[in-house]
This record gives C-alpha cells, structure tokens and sequence, in this order.
C-alpha cells in the first residue's frame, strides 16, 4: 500500500506589513524635512502651504497620467472626501500653529495623532488597538515629553488649541485613508492638495511672494518630495497597517525634524531629546514587531 504524499501548500504572496511600515517611516522622513525648507521662503505661511500643495497636486496628477491604476476596488466617495478635508485641516492648522504658538508646542500637540485614530479608529472601523499599542503610545507620549522636555510653553492659548486641532485632523485622516484600503487612498491625498491651494489664493493677492531662487526651489522640494512623494508613501501604507500602527510609525518626523537642522546648521539636540527619541523609536519598533507577527 502505497502512501499519498501530498507536496505543502503554496503560500500564496500578499503584501507584507513590513513593506507598509517602510513607507510610513520613509513619509516620515520626507515630512520631517518641512521645518528646514519652510524658513528658507519668507511668504505668508497659507501662501507656502498653498504654494506647495499646487506643486503637490501637479505631481500627483502626473503620477496618475504615467501609471494609470488598473484593477482593485473603487474608492468610498465618502471616505475620499472625509480624508481629503482632514488631511487639507491638518496641513492649515498646523502651519497656522505654527505662527501662534511655539514650534516645540506645534510639533508636541500635533502628534497627540496617535491617540485620536486609535480611538476614532476603534469606533468607525473597529479597529481596535491591542496591548502593544496601548503600551506604544503611553511610551511615545513619555518620550514626546521629554523630547521636548519644557513642555507647552510660550505661544498663547489660541495657538496651542489650534496645534491640538491639527493632531484630533492628523489622527482622523489615517482613519479616513484606512477606510479605502481596498480603493486608492491617493485620492484623498490629491483632493486635500487641491483644497488647500483653493484656500491660499487669495492669500498671492493680499500676501504678494518675494519669487527668489531660493525660495522657489524651496516651494518644488516642498511641492515635489516633501508632500508629494509623501502622499504616495502614506497612501501606499495605510492599505497595509492599521490606522493607529500608521500614527505610530511616523512618530519619526518630529524626531528626525532636529537631526535635519544640525546638519544644517550644526544646533546639537539636549540629551534629554535624544533620550525622549530613543523612548519613542524603541515604542514603534517594538509595537510594530509584536504587531507583524501577530499578523503572520
């Protein structure tokens, strides 16, 4: 009697989350590189953000017309609008911010993100977060405080509520993005750059820009690699890894955010900054490890 051997099935390849993960923290690094390029341009910060959403939104339309998306679902109108409105919140307030409030408060209540899309994400995709992200982001937000260890200080109370705002939008466009995982979460990304440049128009008329070499090459880095090539990288993770895993992950831009201004400008981070970053990257790292291979 002969036995019948059967041959192990074939595993059938599907996207890795690790693939996901890269392209958040790479969004991230690009995101990080704002900071720098942003004092470089002396406009009126709605016509810089409206100037780089334009170039954003021409390279976006680009990308579409040379690689044209076949196959896959169809995008929830809703959710592309819902995410195109947050993300367009995101970028205004926080620039908005910015200008009331110190960079340091700015940049700490923004990425209070990770908070809000873990429990928007639980109550509109019942996406509920499990042990290693609520551990994460007690974590991160130990490590955010001593990042910037003299806590919420300068700026006014406008400004500060604002920067709060730009985090509850932050949190609530990964949510958004994560509702078309089976579409193309792109759309919301170009639909908020069309938003935005809307918005900053009359801005050029009012706020009239100085066009310098300097600045315009600025405003196409910005335009181009910061949010443009940023909003392809966060569209193409969100489909892979949870919505509060995405937050989480690009908690890398406010610690690469000072790495940029010393090799700029040779400005050395505190100790207790790179203590609150090594918190933070070790909180991700970890998170997202037991994550993956919860999913394996």
């Amino acid at each position: 009697m002969k036995l019948l051997i059967l041959p192990p099935p074939k595993r059938i390849p599907g996207p890795s989350p690790y693939t996901g993960q890269g392209a958040i923290f790479l969004c991230a690094l690009f995101w990080s590189t704002s900071g720098l390029f942003i004092k470089l341009v002396s406009w009126h910060p709605v016509t810089i953000a409206a100037s780089r959403s334009f170039i954003a939104a021409l390279f976006l339309l680009g990308i579409r017309l040379l690689f044209p998306r076949r196959g896959g679902g169809k995008s929830r109108p809703r959710a592309v609008l819902a995410g195109g409105l947050a993300y367009a919140a995101t970028m205004l307030a926080f620039v908005i911010a910015n200008k009331l409030t110190a960079s340091a408060n700015a940049i700490l209540l923004q990425y209070s993100a990770p908070v809000w899309a873990a429990l928007i994400g639980w109550a509109l995709i019942r996406e509920k977060p499990r042990g290693e992200h609520w551990g994460a982001l007690i974590m991160v937000m130990g490590g955010l405080l001593l990042f910037f260890k003299d806590g919420l200080t300068g700026g006014s109370a406008l400004g500060n509520g604002i920067a709060l705002l730009s985090g509850v939008f932050f949190g609530a466009n990964s949510v958004f993005m994560r509702m078309q995982k089976d579409g193309n979460p792109a759309d919301s990304m170009l639909l908020a750059h069309l938003i935005c440049t809307a918005i900053g128009i009359p801005f050029f008329f009012f706020f009239p820009p100085a066009l310098t070499v300097s600045s315009l090459s600025a405003i196409l880095f910005m335009g181009i690699i910061q949010i443009g090539c940023a909003s392809l990288l966060f569209s193409y993770g969100i489909k892979r890894v949870t919505a509060i895993q995405a937050m989480l992950t690009a908690m890398a831009e406010p610690i690469l955010n000072p790495v940029w201004v010393f090799a700029v400008t040779g400005e050395k981070p505190a100790s207790s900054a790179l203590l609150g970053g090594s918190i933070i990257v070790a909180a991700v790292m970890v998170s997202s490890l037991i994550s993956t291979l919860r999913q394996r």
